[in-house]
């Protein structure tokens, strides 16, 4: 793959370079608009449920200067805009502009209905970079003097990777690369399909074709060659032209692989219009129609591969669930990380908080996490939950820590702090009687999709368990922006109130939930009653997240997580969150049985990339089968990929104890493995592990780290191997 689009390995130079700058936000806001707006079934669009924010269509950029020299500098734009310097409106819409001398300050002023304003401003000292500042109302009055005086809020201005004037940001793509089918097979007169070998994601190209070609596209040969219920097809027309029998294009049916070979390079090519995700295409040819080869471009998110995360160990099995975990993450990486390739293409919290944490593991592609956090927040002023789902705003406070955790990255937690609070605001102002988090008739509870009688009604366990970590991570995020915040007296009575906060729905989640008798979380109160249902799901979370004490924590393991008349949960979804629980408590071993039988069963069914959700009860065709549809499962979801975050984190062992890897421990645990290495990526590098059953070998190349085994301790220095002998 090409070198990597955003994360912090990006080397930058040392030497100021010009920029394209926007309102924080904005280009988030805009691309998602346009990403989750390509969802289509069977041919109809079909746009997200929720609320869909726009850009601010003018934006005010300025920045105060001060010049030993006059200064020419060139204007590039994305809308139209107006100049002042010290105030006083400049002529027309220059592309190059004097800057005299001595002390200024430039404002610009750009509208732009269709995509965000951006400005870029190249001078040899003046450029456009985020130490400019931008508000999308300057709230100017005018005195009966004429004198203009201003108050309105200032940002730093965002910026990306896009350094030159000939690509803004509303140009922004991902990488394509041709590939071709490896297989094609005659089912009609009229029809081929078309194997691509494994699950691929990208644009179907139709090399020289006359008339019209339907183009059903399956996951599964069974989904493309069901043409009545498929879950995404085409219809691509071009106008014939004379019949001209020759070599390279036979006048009736579909070229063979022979004549397809011998294709003069002029042949033209129509593409479908959007994206779809296959494996297989079945075409049919309407009559009289003719085309002469079938290909793809591929579409991805680059990244360098000499910088991602790897695993490799005794086991082919799970080498191949590696694998194939790393290219479901790679697939369902874009844009924003989104949840399936197939159906939804959309952005989800509760999806995207996994796929942050398997990215850490994996490519430690920064920018993705926050354009996909941007995304999902949106704009003021909040009207819904985020996607609608109660559960899904708390993961998306989560998220935030989470970040920051892996990449210490202060400015992102400032930048996002208003709109926290704001969306706490929402969640607090609809919680009952009690303080906790109840759903409303339009919200969406969801906590997983489940196998066996569960209701969602009422006050469930689980949602205050997620409410509590989320007012715990408002308290944690209000410490980081207070210090150098203006404000910092408001930041620390809201940092005191939702710890507070935190701390009484804790003892209450406590009083109200855990049952001595039964050592578990019971599941919801309904209308008053306990509703004393026992599931995994509160108590999986009271571990993760701290609410349970040690004995507790072995009572749950013991009655609810190791308990096998305990209901098990079938989604990788939330295996995510059972295996990290076990691996919390030291059962890697079992974990890694549970693996390959999970991952594994995937694979011996076909898989090359995993699924939303995995029964091994099921057979067939019922694997494909999902929402009351045939082929409503997605075969790509971004949730399958959990391999990837807990082989990293809870056997190669890597994970931070302070932010950024600034500090950080390497605890490996085998499991019934005979050896195993990988590499971690890091803000500071990659972290290599080795690990056999005589002794473990580290490599790092920043922080300051510390090799776990048992009780033994070893401090790793970065830039020398650190060995350990077992």
């Amino acid at each position: 793959m090409a070198e990597a689009n955003s994360s912090l390995f990006i080397l930058h130079s040392s030497l100021p370079m010009a920029t394209w700058i926007w309102y924080p936000g904005d280009f988030e806001v805009w691309l998602g608009n346009i990403f989750n707006n390509r969802r289509t079934e069977r041919g109809a669009m079909f746009p997200p449920f929720w609320k869909q924010d726009s850009h601010w269509v003018t934006v005010e950029f300025s920045k105060a200067f001060s010049l030993e020299h006059d200064e020419t500098v060139t204007i590039a734009c994305e809308g139209q805009f107006n100049l002042a310097l010290d105030g006083k409106l400049q002529f027309g819409q220059p592309k190059t502009f004097l800057v005299p001398k001595g002390e200024h300050k430039l404002n610009l002023k750009v509208w732009n209905q269709a995509t965000p304003p951006a400005l870029f401003i190249d001078g040899k000292t003046i450029k456009t970079d985020s130490t400019w500042l931008a508000t999308y109302e300057d709230k100017l009055w005018i005195d009966e003097n004429g004198v203009a005086h201003g108050s309105g809020i200032y940002v730093p201005a965002a910026s990306w990777h896009f350094n030159s004037p000939d690509t803004p940001p509303s140009a922004y793509r991902l990488n394509r690369q041709e590939a071709r089918p490896l297989r094609r097979d005659s089912i009609a007169i009229n029809g081929t399909l078309f194997d691509f070998g494994r699950e691929t994601f990208g644009y179907l190209k139709v090399k020289g074709l006359q008339g019209t070609v339907r183009i059903y596209y399956g996951e599964s040969r069974e989904e493309a060659l069901d043409k009545e219920h498929c879950e995404t097809l085409d219809v691509l027309t071009v106008p014939a032209l004379p019949a001209v029998a020759t070599e390279s294009r036979p006048t009736v049916g579909v070229a063979t692989a022979d004549s397809a070979g011998s294709l003069a390079p002029a042949s033209p090519v129509a593409a479908v219009p959007s994206s779809k995700a296959f494996r297989f295409v079945y075409m049919e040819c309407d009559p009289g129609a003719t085309y002469d080869d079938v290909l793809m471009d591929y579409e991805y998110a680059p990244f360098d591969e000499s910088r991602s995360g790897s695993f490799r160990c005794n086991d082919d099995e799970l080498n191949r669930i590696w694998q194939v975990s790393a290219y479901t993450m790679d697939l369902t990486t874009r844009e924003f990380f989104m949840d399936g390739i197939k159906r939804d293409r959309w952005t989800w919290s509760g999806d995207a908080i996994q796929s942050y944490l398997m990215n850490y593991y994996l490519h430690f592609d920064t920018e993705c996490v926050k354009r996909t956090i941007r995304q999902l927040r949106g704009k003021d002023p909040v009207t819904a939950h985020v996607n609608t789902i109660m559960d899904y705003t708390f993961y998306w406070f989560k998220s935030i820590a989470d970040y920051y955790e892996y990449t210490g990255d202060k400015d992102f937690v400032r930048e996002m702090w208003p709109r926290m609070v704001t969306l706490m605001d929402y969640v607090l102002s609809r919680t009952n009687s009690e303080g906790m988090a109840e759903g409303q008739p339009d919200d969406w509870i969801f906590v997983d999709w489940v196998d066996f009688p569960m209701h969602k009604r009422g006050t469930l366990c689980f949602e205050q368990i997620l409410f509590c970590k989320a007012l715990e991570t408002m308290a944690a995020c209000a410490e980081i922006v207070a210090a150098p915040a203006a404000g910092r007296d408001r930041i620390a009575t809201h940092r005191t109130n939702y710890a507070a906060l935190a701390a009484t729905l804790r003892r209450k989640i406590k009083a109200t939930f855990w049952n001595p008798e039964q050592h578990a979380y019971l599941h919801a109160i309904e209308d008053g009653v306990m509703n004393a249902q026992i599931t995994k799901f509160p108590n999986m979370f009271a571990i993760l997240y701290g609410l349970s004490d040690e004995k507790e924590q072995q009572d749950i393991m013991q009655r609810v997580m190791l308990n096998p008349d305990i209901p098990p949960i079938t989604t990788p979804y939330m295996r995510f969150y059972e295996l990290e629980t076990l691996c919390m408590m030291g059962h890697q071993t079992q974990v890694l049985r549970e693996m390959r039988d999970y991952w594994g069963g995937m694979l011996h069914e076909g898989a090359t990339t995993f699924w939303e959700k995995y029964n091994p009860e099921e057979t067939g065709t019922q694997h494909l089968a999902m929402y009351g549809r045939p082929y409503g499962k997605s075969l790509c979801h971004a949730w399958g990929a959990s391999p990837l975050y807990l082989l990293g984190k809870y056997f190669l062992g890597v994970r931070p104890t302070a932010p950024g890897y600034e500090e950080y421990i390497v605890e490996p645990h085998l499991g019934d493995l005979e050896w195993m290495q990988g590499d971690v990526p890091t803000p500071f590098g990659l972290i290599h592990v080795e690990m056999d059953r005589h002794q473990i070998k580290i490599r790092a190349t920043g922080g300051r780290g510390t090799l776990i085994f048992g009780n033994r301790q070893v401090n790793i220095e970065a830039g020398r191997e650190t060995i350990l002998q077992i």
